[in-house]
Order: C-alpha cells, then sequence, then structure tokens
C-alpha cells in the first residue's frame, strides 16, 4: 500500500526544524511501524540522504524508547500500544501520517523524532529506589504483602517511562509517570521506612524539571501503552499531602 508520511526534520537541538513529506509506495501490511521507518531510512541512505532519527531499541514494546506523535496522537491510534508493536495493517492505503517528536519543555529535541528524556532517569535517581542492608535474599514469604497491594503495585511496575503522558499532556505533566514509581514502591511493605522521604523527593524533583501540573484530563491514562490508571496520581498526592503534614507537625512538635 501507499503511505505518505509527513515527518519533523530537525538537525540539533538549535535548528528551527520543518516538516519533510515523504512518498512510501510499496508498504507492506505486516511490517511494524518501526520496519516502515527502516524501509524508509535505507531508501534516504541509498540517495545520499541523511536519514531519520528516532529511538528504539527491545521493538518488544518493553524498554520504553520507542515512541512519537502520528497524527496527533502519541504512540499512534492503537490502544495500550507501544510504537513499535504498531503494525502497518491498522493503516489504509493512500493514508498520510504526521510524525513529530513529543512536545515537552522538559523532553527537548535532540534530533528529528529523538527527544532528551533523562528528566525521568533524575526523578528515579530523587527517590525510586528501596534502601535495604545487603546481605542474603529474604525468604520470599517473610514479608506478608496483601493481595490487593501486591496487584496495584505490579500494575504502577508496568510503567515503561516512554513519555507519552508528558506528550499528551496539555501541561505537560509528569504525573502518570512519577505517580506509577511512588505507588510501586509505596504499596509494598519493604517501601514504607522511606515512603514519606521518596514521594517528596520524586516531586520536587519533577517540578525542578519543570514539567506541568496535573490537568485531570486523564489523556495520560487514554495514551498510555500500559494503561497505567489515573487512581496512581490520587495515590500520590494523597502520600505527598500527608508526608507534608507529618513534616509540619515535626517542625511544630519541635
Amino acid at each position: 500500500m501507499r503511505i505518505t508520511l509527513h515527518i519533523w526534520r530537525q538537525r540539533n537541538a538549535s535548528d528551527k526544524g520543518r516538516m519533510v513529506r515523504y512518498e512510501l509506495p510499496n508498504v507492506s501490511e505486516h511490517m511494524s511501524f518501526l520496519e516502515m521507518l527502516d524501509v524508509l531510512n535505507e531508501d534516504l541512505i541509498t540517495k545520499d540522504e541523511d536519514p531519520v532519527a528516532f529511538d528504539h531499541d527491545c521493538r518488544e514494546g518493553i524498554c520504553g524508547m520507542c515512541g512519537c506523535m502520528v497524527n496527533g496522537v502519541a504512540h499512534g491510534p492503537l490502544p495500550e500500544t507501544t510504537l513499535c508493536q504498531l503494525h502497518m495493517r491498522h493503516f489504509k492505503d493512500g493514508d498520510e501520517l504526521y510524525l513529530e517528536p513529543w512536545r515537552a519543555k522538559a523532553f527537548p529535541v535532540v534530533k528529528d523524532l529523538v527527544v532528551d528524556r533523562t528528566a525521568f532517569d533524575r526523578i528515579i535517581a530523587a527517590g525510586g529506589f528501596i534502601s535495604v542492608a545487603t546481605g542474603s535474599a529474604p525468604d520470599g514469604n517473610a514479608v506478608l504483602v496483601p493481595k490487593d497491594n501486591a496487584e496495584r503495585s505490579m500494575d504502577a511496575a508496568a510503567c515503561i517511562g516512554c513519555g507519552a503522558c508528558v506528550a499528551m499532556c496539555p501541561n505537560a505533566s509528569a504525573s502518570l509517570f512519577v505517580s506509577a514509581k511512588i505507588a510501586h514502591l509505596g504499596l509494598l511493605p519493604q517501601g514504607q521506612p522511606e515512603r514519606e522521604r521518596r514521594v517528596t523527593a520524586m516531586v520536587a524533583q519533577a517540578n525542578q524539571e519543570i514539567f506541568g501540573s496535573c490537568t485531570n484530563m486523564g489523556e495520560c491514562e487514554a495514551v498510555c501503552p500500559k494503561g497505567i490508571k489515573l487512581e496512581n496520581i490520587a495515590l500520590m498526592n494523597r502520600h505527598f499531602l500527608g508526608a507534608n503534614w507529618a513534616g509540619r507537625e515535626g517542625i511544630e512538635a519541635d
């Protein structure tokens, strides 16, 4: 089938950038979206032109590396699907697709469809861990975890940090990502000792990275390839308010 691509081309962070049109006359419906871009790049290289830069790694929907806006929707039109798992059979012959990078101040464009998402790494470094004494692994049944908490924690842990939530939010908020990382650890017994420090540190780092505030519109949940729920944001807010209230009480008590 014939597909027309309008791709954002930007040589570097300081370049103004522009949309460039490409015609692909022989796209197989069995190709993944990234394989289709591979075919385009092979053709561009053959013509001595600069290939389109785009992020990718595992191509199995696990690593969170891939992602761009397809006709204004993060990861494309298929719900709970990463760009690398999106196949061309979900498009029609003659379709025109507009590809743009994530648009957020905290995600500066590196080149073409590639953005710098190291802001997420700094948020994780601020508190997305559990400090434990080293030694042999504890028995698996030594710490009992309520079934509901275990399931909610594992659902939150499914977040792959792709950044689609930020790209779709009108305020470029990272609330869904941050809340998923906080809920993943905060719902487990092992994460309780550092719960208050974790939530305040990660929220503070997110604010420092110039992510916007949550809009409560739900666009983040709608495009999340792993189906992370908005309820995690409510849990994060509750933990954050509790941590700050506990801090005030501690100051007043002193």
